[in-house]
């Protein structure tokens, strides 16, 4: 899959339909009107069905941490496969770096580096042997090689690894060769299913961090994960999917902002049994009380004037606040109230 290589069409990939492609001009990743539908086994005469994929458009700008979000059964998975060029859509279009998947998957593909949730690994290899072995299933120069071999090795951290039988790996280690192998290549556009699941905590953070250095080097990084806390951290962009349909797409922080339900401020008092709810409800600029472990949070119409009258009146009670915060909204929010109808 070396992008240098020749297409079955003859032409060199990387170029367009027409001729020379500027890759930079085109969006990394191009979904027009998807649509996947699965047709199942039925005890009735009816068909059944399930849709994977409902009509779905999104762009994918060059060179941006694109997370794509969802609940289970959103069709996130099925939307990967499709963009690889591993599953047919049942209609519609997709375009890698301005290639038209379903016409010419070979050249697309040279531009993926694709990680699946659940991907093959040799326990038998050394970890230098298996990027080796896929090197030569990428159809790469052999001059190129080991080159590549030592920069996917170093890049990923796994120096002191490279003779180290996979069979030995921890989960954190092996997960690291899945994306070496991904990156052997040089791909613009890096495709990751849920790539942290079962990571401990040190890994995550040294997960994020190789994402962060791959967008810094120019990567397009379109990622699936369930971990909404960590998406929202290395994420510069990111769309919200549920039953196969788009339901938010943009900049991650516009998604959050323009979803958010208004200025929220919570309330922390640490005296058991001051009636806080009631106290709140009473009061002008306050809407939407909703109690919580050690207090409440609201709704806040007012400005800092309004706030700070509100602070003083409760600090002149019995209720002992100790604590006043904004309520930050977060993607998990978000993407929770999204789902519940929330949010229109």
């Amino acid at each position: 899959m070396d992008k240098g290589a020749r297409s079955s069409s003859g032409r060199t990939r990387g170029e367009g339909p027409t001729g020379a492609h500027d890759a930079d001009s085109s969006p990394a990743i191009e979904l027009e009107r998807l649509t996947k539908v699965y047709d199942l086994p039925s005890r009735t005469n009816a068909q059944a069905q399930v849709v994977a994929a409902d009509n779905l458009s999104l762009s994918v700008p060059q060179g941006e941490v694109f997370g794509l979000v969802g609940p289970n059964g959103a069709g996130k998975t099925t939307t990967l496969k499709m963009i690889c060029g591993l599953l047919a859509p049942t209609a519609g279009r997709i375009t890698v770096n301005g290639i038209d998947v379903a016409r010419e998957p070979e050249a697309a593909q040279g531009f993926i580096g694709y990680l699946a949730d659940f991907f093959s690994l040799y326990d038998e290899l050394k970890v230098w042997e298996y990027l080796d072995y896929f090197a030569h299933a990428y159809k790469m120069p052999p001059e190129t090689i080991p080159g590549r071999i030592d920069y996917a090795i170093r890049t990923l951290g796994l120096e002191t690894k490279r003779d180290a039988f996979i069979a030995g790996l921890s989960r954190g280690m092996k997960q690291r060769l899945g994306i070496a192998r991904a990156i052997l290549h040089d791909p613009r556009v890096l495709i990751l299913d849920e790539p942290a699941v079962g990571l401990d905590p040190k890994s995550r953070t040294e997960f994020k961090g190789l994402i962060k250095d791959l967008h810094r080097q120019g990567k397009t990084v379109f990622i699936t994960s369930h971990l909404l806390a960590d998406l929202e951290e290395i994420c510069t962009w990111v769309a919200i999917i549920e039953k196969g349909r788009l339901l938010r797409v943009g900049r991650i922080d516009q998604v959050i902002r323009e979803a958010a339900p208004g200025r929220r401020v919570r309330f922390k008092i640490s005296t058991p049994g001051f009636p806080l709810v009631e106290w709140m409800a009473a009061r002008p600029w306050v809407t939407d009380v909703m109690p919580e472990a050690t207090g409440v949070s609201v709704a806040f119409g007012g400005g800092e004037t309004e706030l700070a009258a509100l602070v003083r009146a409760l600090a002149m009670t019995d209720a002992g606040v100790y604590a006043v915060e904004e309520v930050v909204e977060t993607l998990e929010r978000v993407v929770s109230r999204l789902s519940a109808g929330e949010v229109m």
